[in-house]
């Protein structure tokens, strides 16, 4: 099982910017999915976006448009570039790689097998 460990968070102000990275053990190309979830405090983790190894990229609503994913298979990692942030959009973020026979589309945590332990993100002013 491949491990996951995510970097790039911290404090910054609403409309401010991040870039998340996740950096993985082992090569991610056998991981045909990879996504990024968030868990704000009291709430369920949330699928944000999701990667295919071509580069196909799903967005949730709350973040398309500000956040974009993206993926280095050659570097066995994963990114997420968050822009235009917002006090919601605090969360402990964590990468995450599917397993192999679920769609890009299931937003459920459970198709996801390998998880980082997670950085926190907090916008506020």
């Amino acid at each position: 099982q491949v491990q996951l460990v995510e970097s790039g968070g911290g404090l910054v102000q609403p409309g401010g910017s991040l870039k998340l990275s996740c950096a993985a053990s082992g090569s991610i190309f056998t991981f045909r999915v990879m996504g990024w979830y968030r868990q704000a405090l009291g709430k369920q983790r949330e699928l944000v976006a999701s990667i295919t190894s071509g580069g196909t990229t799903n967005y949730a609503d709350s973040v398309r448009g500000r956040f974009t994913i993206s993926r280095d298979n050659a570097k066995n990692s994963v990114y997420l570039q968050i822009n235009s942030l917002r006090p919601e959009d605090t969360a402990v973020y964590y990468c995450a790689a599917q397993k192999g026979v679920f769609s890009m589309y299931d937003v459920r945590s459970s198709t996801y097998g390998s998880w980082g332990q997670g950085t926190q993100v907090t916008v506020s002013s």
